[in-house]
């Protein structure tokens, strides 16, 4: 499949979304608010969705397993995540001080992470994270962050390091060295950023006992999420646990996208207590949000009843109503129930995408938990960042093309997320789907 034909039959379809996007080009750069969502020639614009499935301003109608970056769960427009939202809205949209609908979405996330004994709220991920190394430099007086090469964790400078790094350019597998994600990133962020090796628990091990000193947190996707679903080995998550709490770091667990796997999220999953964990994407029900938490000795630095707080944080629209509100409806929809469903939902298009390739002799496999897969356009063993990188760089963005046209949406590097606004069928049609545009091939 040549990509000029999947792009030709995009253009043909979508000739509305490119004169929006020609409107906003002369107020915004390049177009948009958010980098992830651009493709050549431009993005097509959206203007309703219901369930599991969203119309673009041309009337397109697509089946949809991007669920806004896996942040919706339920589907979009839920009813009674609306109607919660709704009743929010009627009495104020915001306001200077707390509400009742912060402290039930905080109890509802704490009952289902135990590691979780007090958190606070913010407005994404990216803030989670970001107030969540903030206080394990306060806590353990260290200045350095660890993380692992291939893992994205927000846009913050301390994290914004070697996410999908050019191998070349990264060092060896085992020590790899930090590279920026990003012009504006500094040199001196660079030099208290230590980058890891997923899955290597050799490696990690060695590499922490050597900074542990000066390193205040491991910060951990479970499944390496943006770098492709890559679960852990057996022990993995388990060493890294043992070697923080020798060395004395904080392990985070960022749970942004993990926690949609389980009740209690990849750490109830995998059976792993971390020092703290930071939230965002389906606990806001479709809205901005984000939260992180922890052991309450850490957490404690947030407290201004101990006469002034170790560590200020705000936000105009922290916890804001309509956000708590539409979180809390969200979560009492996620019933063990539900997640069976979505377990489901997950294993028969996996299922289907692995018998496909199979049977067409595809260089392709994909990978996966819960309701998240990943398509991946190499063949060889998928157990870190490196191992992941396709030889054919252009494959995904064919193949997201192609599913376009095919009435399907994915994220541009074939990670998807199954909701419970979808059924059986819908994961055959994703199937069908991807068989019709493996043929053009």
């Amino acid at each position: 499949m040549a990509i000029d034909k999947e792009l030709h039959e995009y253009l043909a379809k979508t000739g509305r979304s490119r004169s929006l996007h020609e409107e906003a080009c002369a107020v915004m750069p390049g177009g948009n608010s958010r980098t992830t969502t651009f493709f050549d020639p431009y993005p097509f614009y959206i203007q309703r969705a219901q369930g599991a499935h969203l119309w673009d301003a041309d009337g397109v109608d697509r089946l949809d397993f991007n669920g806004n970056y896996t942040s919706l769960i339920l589907g979009h427009a839920p009813p009674d995540v609306v109607k919660a939202a709704h009743e929010a809205v009627t009495l104020g949209m915001s306001y200077p001080g707390p509400t009742e609908h912060e402290i039930r979405l905080a109890e509802a996330l704490t009952r289902r992470i135990p590691s979780m004994e007090s958190l606070r709220f913010t407005n994404s991920g990216t803030e989670a994270t970001m107030n969540a190394v903030r206080v394990a430099r306060a806590f353990t007086g260290r200045p350095k962050v660890a993380k692992f090469e291939g893992a994205y964790h927000g846009t913050h400078d301390a994290v914004l390091v070697s996410v999908a790094p050019d191998v070349k350019a990264s060092g060896g597998r085992r020590h790899p060295k930090p590279v920026a994600a990003s012009a504006g990133v500094p040199a001196a962020a660079l030099k208290q950023t230590i980058v890891l090796p997923w899955n290597d628990g050799d490696a990690c091990e060695e590499i922490l006992t050597k900074e542990g000193a000066q390193t205040a947190c491991l910060l951990v996707d479970p499944l390496l999420g943006i770098g492709g679903i890559l679960l852990p080995e057996p022990g993995f998550l388990e060493r890294l646990r043992a070697v923080t709490e020798r060395l004395g770091i904080v392990l985070i667990f960022d749970e942004v996208i993990s926690f949609r796997i389980a009740w209690g999220g990849a750490q109830e999953r995998f059976g792993i207590r971390p020092d703290l964990t930071t939230l965002g994407k389906i606990i806001g029900g479709g809205l901005p949000v984000g939260a992180f938490g922890g052991r309450a000795d850490i957490m404690n630095a947030y407290d201004p009843r101990r006469g002034g707080a170790r560590i200020s944080h705000g936000g105009t629209f922290n916890a804001n109503p309509v956000t708590m509100a539409a979180g809390l409806a969200t979560m009492n929809a996620l019933s063990p129930e539900a997640y069976s469903r979505l377990d489901s939902l997950g294993d028969r298009l996996r299922g289907g995408v692995s018998r496909l390739l199979q049977a067409t002799r595809r260089k392709g496999q994909i990978t996966g938990v819960g309701s998240l897969f990943c398509l991946h356009w190499t063949t060889g063993p998928l157990t870190d960042y490196r191992s992941s990188r396709p030889k054919d760089t252009e494959a995904p963005m064919r193949i997201f093309l192609g599913l376009l046209n095919e009435g399907i949406l994915l994220s541009q590097r074939g990670l998807g997320a199954c909701s419970l606004a979808m059924s059986e069928e819908d994961t055959d049609r994703f199937v069908n789907a991807l068989a019709r545009v493996l043929a053009r091939e």
